[in-house]
């Protein structure tokens, strides 16, 4: 297939093109010299290959292994899938640069080839108007303030939670519980954020990866908001292989278990995961098997049907054992009604709280209900809210108010900077 201008692309080596399904005596197509084309060959470098661009792999070193490292692994399968049907880049598309492109390189969103090179070609691209600028900059700040002021401050509470886990009260339990659930959707959408952000500022467009998730009234409708590339990933390259739903409901129910193992697999390599995905698989299960019965229910009530089974199955995700995760959710319900001891807040915004008592000595006996109030109030509004960041960034428009308000939250996150921090999310 002609890749444009003339150039012509190797959709695979020899050894990938059997194992993709190849006819053996296909004609084989070379790939141009000049560095646009990349392979993927555990057999023969364990990582990357990329033509053009010499590299040597003596004792696991140079750029293969390099690379394997740094490529975002589903990312380099979406263009090898591509190239395996035939979608060739155009001549002087660098895929070298495509799978090293930093903001999404480490966790997302998945960025397919067909979104990306088209841009590279545009006017806007490395010359972004001030729309793009300000929209960039509005994301990095936005993506910032979660990652800092919610998702970390919210990471204080679990971890403390964590540690004192026998400890627990039945509030205290639900407090660490929610807290993991809103921590994970700040810290990897304010990654998202900023990585949106800063793709803008080379006037480049990133996929949306969330979509208000929280706001799901199924577990189905969750995974069209959560990680939605990830999602559409394994749609695309492992429920549509196995049949999807087009070969009977049983083996449609065993696709969905399936998908979802893998999901969880993905994300480590764990009991906990596995059971994480199981548990999202069977809930999927269980909403086809129901229909339309569920779908006559209240709004909210499947609203908070949703968010409860969320909610618990991301105690799996976050345990270090399921004995851990059972021992939390027992926690959850037998746990009594005492209120959260104080050490479950101990370093939650702890200068910003003693600044507040110095000046307004009538805060001290309030503090920490106010404290927990403030912080979780502040994160369900920002997570329910309708309109999320990615997508006020598409009519950004700055203003006086909105300017002063991300100046100071974001130099309160500048000023709350106290160690090295990172996304979570990336570890998985």
């Amino acid at each position: 297939m002609d890749g444009g201008a003339g150039g012509r692309c190797l959709p695979a080596g020899g050894h990938l093109r059997d194992s993709m399904g190849y006819p053996p005596d296909g004609p084989v197509r070379r790939p141009p010299d000049n560095g646009s084309c990349l392979r993927l060959s555990h057999r023969h470098t364990g990582g990357i290959q990329v033509y053009g661009v010499p590299h040597r792999r003596r004792g696991g070193g140079g750029l293969g292994s390099a690379g394997a490292e740094l490529f975002h692994l589903p990312a380099a399968v979406v263009a090898e899938g591509g190239l395996y049907r035939g979608i060739c880049p155009r001549a002087g598309d660098s895929l070298l640069l495509y799978g090293l492109f930093f903001p999404t390189v480490t966790s997302g969103p998945i960025l397919r080839p067909g979104i990306f090179f088209p841009q590279l070609r545009e006017k806007g691209f490395l010359h972004p108007d001030w729309s793009d600028a300000a929209a960039g900059i509005y994301a990095i700040c936005c993506g910032t303030i979660k990652k800092v002021l919610l998702a970390d401050a919210f990471g204080t509470v679990v971890n403390n939670g964590w540690v004192h886990l026998e400890e627990l009260s039945a509030p205290a339990a639900w407090l660490v519980i929610l807290g993991y659930t809103l921590q994970l959707y700040f810290d990897f959408s304010g990654y998202c954020d900023i990585a949106a952000g800063v793709a803008r500022l080379f006037g480049l467009r990133l996929p949306m990866n969330f979509d208000s998730p929280y706001r799901s009234a199924s577990v189905t409708e969750f995974w069209k908001r959560w990680h939605i590339t990830l999602t559409t990933f394994l749609r695309e390259c492992l429920y549509f292989p196995l049949g999807g739903s087009r070969r009977g409901t049983i083996r449609t129910y065993c696709n969905i278990l399936i998908v979802f193992l893998v999901s969880g697999f993905w994300h480590g390599a764990g009991w906990t995961f596995l059971v994480w995905g199981a548990l999202h698989g069977l809930a999927q299960v269980v909403e086809r098997v129901w229909g339309r019965g569920r779908d006559r229910l209240p709004f909210v009530l499947r609203w908070g049907l949703t968010f409860l089974f969320v909610n618990i199955a991301w105690v799996f995700f976050r345990a270090p054992d399921c004995a851990g995760a059972l021992e939390l959710l027992g926690r959850a319900v037998t746990g009594g009604f005492a209120k959260p001891a104080a050490w479950l807040l101990e370093g939650l915004f702890a200068e910003e709280t003693s600044a507040v008592q110095m000046l307004i000595p009538a805060f001290t006996p309030w503090k920490n209900i106010l404290r927990v109030v403030l912080l979780y109030g502040a994160g369900m509004v920002a997570v329910l809210w309708p309109r999320n960041t990615i997508r006020r960034m598409e009519d950004f428009r700055p203003t006086l108010w909105r300017g002063a308000a991300l100046t100071v939250l974001t130099l309160w996150c500048v000023l709350s900077f106290t160690g090295v921090t990172t996304f979570i999310y990336s570890n998985f």
